[in-house]
């Protein structure tokens, strides 16, 4: 886990860069929302959000191999955020940012895309189980709630 850090302003544009390409390869075969995805939805404005937000930052990790090439994002004990570039995935850094946020920051739950099943399996294969609870984010968005 030495490869996880504390994320830091030089690392908002790869962060941001990160998060984007993972939400339009994850959750834009779902929603097929355009306009959102590859308009309102963009590494600029993510990178900012992440630059002004001093408590973003703070509660952000990155997996530094000499690459940021995975990123976790924590909100006390829950899991707000795991995303791992797409070339690197596979190669057991989401499941290391997963046990750092777990075993050393004590996390204890996340919410999940009902239809990742790809996410699920990966969160169920780490420990985690699904919970009962299920809720609707902006108005059309189910998630799962899963915990350890």
């Amino acid at each position: 886990m030495e490869k996880i850090r504390q994320a830091l302003p030089v690392d908002v544009s790869r962060i941001a860069e990160i998060i984007i390409t993972n939400y339009r390869i994850n959750f834009y075969p779902f929603f097929q929302n355009d306009v959102y995805y590859y308009k309102e939805l963009n590494v600029l404005d993510m990178a900012l959000e992440y630059s002004k937000g001093e408590k973003t930052l703070k509660n952000t990790y990155v997996f530094d191999d000499g690459a940021v090439k995975g990123i976790l994002r924590l909100n006390g004990n829950e899991i707000e955020k795991l995303f791992v570039e797409p070339n690197f995935q596979n190669q057991g850094i989401g499941a290391e940012l997963l046990r750092f946020a777990v075993d050393v920051k004590k996390a204890k739950f996340l919410w999940v895309l009902e239809y990742n099943k790809r996410a699920i399996a990966f969160y169920e294969r780490n420990g985690f189980k699904l919970d009962v609870e299920k809720k609707i984010e902006d108005e059309c968005v189910p998630l799962l709630k899963m915990t350890v």
